[in-house]
């Protein structure tokens, strides 16, 4: 089992006793023991903010992330669309989907400038998504972006430009499920002038794609696929770590096939101690969810589109995308910029990061919904962002009247006000945003600073991004904040409080 404390002691006493430290630390084993001896590193306790990737050869239709397996789905608005566009999928199917996507105008070096001044400190490509497509130079699968589509290493040109900027690397791998998910391609027309001819998916000239003819239903983990399957899943997730290091991996869902997918955890883990002279500085995302194995303790727990009531121990992550869908889609829903950071501002008062997703056009380029809600996170984070970076929880997450709802959800449900105060906190300083700016000259009332909560003391408070003074008192009922005539901002505002004590309460191990 992975011993964390001991050895660290005993590395932290210097560089002479690191090569002691290499040989008595033992490897990841793939089992829960061992693997619940994982620590999750400070640097993503740190960053609070990451950008998704989702981006690939479903970006060219831009009308379905799903789209290669709803274009084989008669009467699906995607079979509509294609049949429209490109023909029957008999004669076009997702294989010529593929070479149309050239990623022509993709500038990795310009994009994640951008996601750096919008508050990003992590990057997560989807490396390959459920249409069994991988976008790096693939070792052991001939359909990669290096081969067809592209032609270029896309993650490889994520991976330099991230590195470039001095951010985390990450990647994320949805391929497990891609066996069933892509039985639609093995059918045919039910009705019409096209009745009964096979889609291409038929064809064993495209097996490697669209996988061998097989009985299991629905879009999901297939539960027990043949062994080649499972070997083929972990072997090229081993490829895609050991020849790129990221930071950070990313599964849609928990652990696949039991040992499988714990040898893949330990892979990860045991590469990243290698890389890194026996410290935990990796991190994997997994979902506890029906699709695959979880147990707490042997990484970072990640909710799909979801929130959570209260504060966390253990540091955990909640990954969304600013539209609907998680591909570009031409007519796809963008959720505003506010709404976007209060509920970011929600999720780091709870002790959790946000994986946000920012869908690329099928030329690598921002679309202008996307560029204008980047500026706007790169406006808000210039003046909140000491209240961000490298923060963690007080021992409240916060007040107000609006509830949080639990559980995934595809549109942000809560719509706060500025009753609505979250807290984070630095060593010496305490930040309470609150999520709406008051009606004109009401005074901000924050009821978890009464004379019977800590800081006991409060010698200065300020308003970030406002240079005045401001007029405060302090009794039983909370502390009350006479704010300036105008925000200094359009979205989520940030009191920054000192304490005489020089010390912020926290929740103990936090």
């Amino acid at each position: 089992m992975f011993r964390k404390t001991p050895i660290a002691l005993i590395c932290a006493a210097g560089v002479l006793l690191m090569s002691t430290c290499q040989s008595e630390r033992p490897e990841f084993e793939p089992t829960w023991d061992s693997l619940e001896g994982y620590a999750c590193p400070e640097w993503f306790r740190d960053a609070k903010l990451g950008i998704f990737l989702h981006w690939g050869p479903a970006s060219v239709p831009a009308v379905d992330g799903w789209y290669g397996r709803n274009m084989y789905v008669q009467g699906h608005p995607a079979y509509e669309f294609h049949v429209k566009t490109y023909g029957h999928p008999s004669e076009f199917g997702f294989k010529d989907i593929v070479e149309l996507w050239k990623a022509e105008n993709f500038d990795p070096d310009r994009l994640v400038k951008v996601f750096k001044k919008a508050g990003a400190r992590y990057i997560v490509p989807v490396a390959v998504h459920h249409d069994n497509f991988d976008l790096w130079n693939s070792t052991h699968h001939r359909w990669n972006a290096v081969n067809m589509g592209p032609k270029k290493d896309i993650i490889d040109l994520w991976r330099k430009a991230v590195l470039k900027q001095g951010l985390h690397f990450g990647v994320s791998v949805h391929h497990a499920r891609s066996w069933s998910w892509f039985n639609t391609s093995k059918l045919s027309d039910k009705t019409g002038p096209m009745a009964g001819v096979p889609y291409d998916g038929n064809d064993p000239a495209y097996e490697e794609l669209y996988n061998e003819p097989n009985d299991v239903a629905g879009p999901y983990l297939p539960p027990d696929p043949p062994q080649y399957w499972k070997d083929e899943w972990l072997i090229r997730t081993k490829d895609l770590v050991e020849n790129y290091d990221p930071d950070l991996l990313y599964f849609d869902g928990g652990l696949p096939w039991d040992e499988t997918g714990r040898q893949a955890m330990a892979h990860f883990y045991n590469h990243i101690l290698k890389l890194h002279d026996g410290r935990m500085e990796g991190v994997m995302n997994l979902k506890n969810v029906k699709s695959g194995a979880y147990r707490d303790g042997t990484c970072v727990l990640d909710l799909e589109r979801g929130k959570l009531k209260g504060i966390k121990p253990e540091p955990w992550q909640t990954d969304t995308s600013i539209n609907g869908p998680w591909f570009y889609e031409r007519n796809g829903r963008y959720d505003s910029t506010d709404s976007v950071i209060d509920m970011f501002v929600d999720i780091i008062s709870k002790n959790g990061n946000l994986l946000l997703n920012i869908p690329l056009k099928p030329d690598g380029t921002l679309d202008e919904p996307s560029a204008r809600f980047l500026e706007e996170l790169a406006q808000w984070m210039q003046i909140n962002g000491e209240a961000v970076h490298g923060s963690r929880p007080w021992i409240e997450f916060g007040e107000g009247p609006t509830e949080v709802i639990e559980g995934y959800s595809q549109e942000i449900r809560e719509t706060f006000t500025s009753r609505d105060i979250r807290f984070t906190r630095q060593p010496n300083i305490l930040y309470a945003f609150f999520l709406d700016w008051p009606e004109e000259g009401e005074p901000l009332m924050i009821r978890s600073l009464s004379n019977k909560h800590h800081p006991k003391v409060i010698s200065h408070i300020s308003l970030l991004g406002y240079d005045g003074d401001l007029a405060w008192d302090r009794s039983d009922q909370g502390l009350r904040v006479q704010l300036p005539p105008r925000p200094p901002g359009a979205f989520a505002y940030t009191l920054k409080i000192t304490s005489t004590h020089g010390h912020i309460r926290a929740i103990k191990g936090i």
